[in-house]
């Protein structure tokens, strides 16, 4: 039963509980707030970085495929 009430919040409905028909409790999306974006601090990390020679698919590709294990 607990899995179908979390399945049931996943597809973003609220789950509401209850004991002999009436509300104990509920079941709804947490809300998270986001941190903004540092630009300065993003910038001063990334600007000593060298460019990588592969792009981001040929460099997955590389992973999966290599021998990384």
């Amino acid at each position: 039963m607990t899995n179908q009430l979390v399945r049931t919040r996943e597809a973003g409905k609220t789950v509401r509980i209850l004991r002999q028909g009436k509300p104990v409790g509920q079941l709804t999306a947490i809300s998270t707030t986001r941190k903004p974006i540092e630009i300065a601090l993003l910038v001063s990390v990334t600007e000593g970085m060298q460019p990588q020679d592969d792009g981001a698919g040929n460099f997955m590709r590389k992973m999966r495929d290599g021998e990384r294990y």
